[in-house]
């Protein structure tokens, strides 16, 4: 009988996904586009601080970041009507082709000689206007083609090409600057964008449109499905908790280095670097948790993930904290995949984008607000003292899920389990 590692790569949960003859088509312009991406977030800060006027450089870095993704939020409910209903790719493709045209005009103005940074706010934030539809589209096109079982790893193929983007994208974005300019970057960035958006359109069958009554639907026909759904409105919660819980991490760490640590920039860099590798590693674990079940799992990362950071709120020696850094983004990457596939198990393919896009119009908001909150949460008790209430807050966080969930499982009758187990092995 053949082994495991003879049979490889067809024993790989990831085979079905990269294998399959639509999506094996539309991975490469994802990998391609995630790769701008995540070259366009140094380019989109350093080209801000080039714009701004000279002692207002912190304020439009703020403002530009939040423009590149704040404004999904506000396209979730303004398309609403006009994208429900829509399938997978088309919402993908014209995200990819809203992102392309925004983004390509900024090195159009700057050749211009009309770019300001007033006029480059509202070109990343027109970019960003049907990003929630764009990623809502990606996995509900996963759910289109391929069986509830393959769900977990083709999020997790998702996941891993976002990881290697963010490792990879911000030191090469560093080397483009240093050659040509931000504004260049931005153009690459778009460029891949334009790719990804003849993927969607040339690689794969063209769909119907929407029926009229999905035109005519509720704007915030999404936000009805989930409250409607204990099930999905339990979980958006404990992903706005989880990442709101994180938010105050970005503005503690490098006061915690700088004041606690007297390190320079370099270590931020190396903890960061460090999050980023083990993020990478755990979106290539996330596949093999399909036989798992997926509700205990999402719940048990943010238990996990909260007792990982706990080192780095209790003043620990950075060589046991760095290593228990990288195990929280390990531990972090998996949640996303695991996520989607309880949405995608959840929810019809038909309501699925627009549910997408309101947990996502919800999530984008969530970290930024939970920055917000880490300014003066540390003015008031101090970095190293906000990571250790992060870390506690987000463990409470976890276990008043974990009980929620086992009290629910308990009301249910035998017959009602046994319902839901069978259909979570479908």
């Amino acid at each position: 009988m053949p082994s495991d590692a003879a049979r490889f790569p067809r024993s790989s949960p990831y085979w079905p996904v990269v294998s399959h003859p639509l999506l094996r088509r539309v991975l490469p312009g994802l990998a391609v586009s995630a790769l701008g991406d995540g070259m366009a977030v140094v380019a989109v800060t350093w080209l801000a601080i080039q714009l701004a006027p000279h002692g207002q450089r912190g304020t439009w870095i703020a403002v530009a970041m939040a423009a590149y993704t704040l404004p999904s939020a506000a396209g979730t409910v303004v398309f609403g009507r006009l994208l429900r209903g829509r399938s997978g790719a088309q919402l993908a493709g014209w995200d990819a082709i809203l992102r392309a045209s925004a983004l390509a005009a900024i090195p159009l103005a700057h050749l211009a000689g009309v770019l300001t940074i007033g006029l480059y706010v509202i070109l990343l934030a027109a970019s960003a206007l049907l990003h929630s539809w764009g990623s809502a589209g990606r996995f509900t096109l996963i759910a289109e083609v391929l069986p509830e079982r393959h769900h977990l790893p083709a999020n997790a193929v998702l996941g891993t090409i976002g990881g290697f983007a963010t490792i990879v994208g911000p030191p090469l974005a560093g080397i483009l600057i240093g050659w040509a300019g931000p504004v260049w970057v931005i153009a690459v960035d778009a460029a891949t964008f334009a790719a990804l958006a003849l993927t969607y359109r040339f690689a794969l069958p063209a769909t119907g449109r929407a029926t009229g009554h999905e035109r005519g639907a509720s704007r915030t026909a999404g936000f009805a499905v989930i409250r409607h759904n204990p099930a999905l409105l339990g979980l958006l919660a404990l992903s706005l908790g989880f990442f709101f819980l994180f938010g105050p991490v970005y503005v503690a760490m490098p006061i915690h280095i700088t004041d606690d640590l007297h390190a320079s920039a370099t270590l931020l860099g190396v903890y960061y670097t460090a999050f980023g590798v083990g993020g990478l590693v755990g979106s290539l674990v996330a596949g093999h948790l399909r036989h798992l079940p997926l509700r205990a799992t999402t719940i048990g990362i943010v238990v996990a993930f909260g007792v990982a950071m706990l080192p780095l709120g209790l003043g620990v020696p950075v060589g046991l904290s760095l290593p228990a850094f990288a195990l929280a983004g390990l531990i972090w990457a998996p949640y996303m995949s695991t996520s989607m596939a309880l949405f995608q198990r959840s929810t019809s393919t038909v309501q699925l984008p627009a549910v997408l896009a309101a947990n996502g119009a919800i999530l984008v908001l969530a970290v930024p607000l939970g920055t917000m909150l880490g300014g003066p949460l540390v003015g008031a008790i101090g970095a190293r003292p906000t990571l250790l209430f992060c870390a506690t807050a987000i463990v409470t966080l976890g276990l008043i899920a974990g009980g929620i969930a086992i009290s629910r499982r308990s009301a249910r009758s035998p017959g009602d389990s046994a319902v839901t187990e069978i259909s979570a092995s479908r």
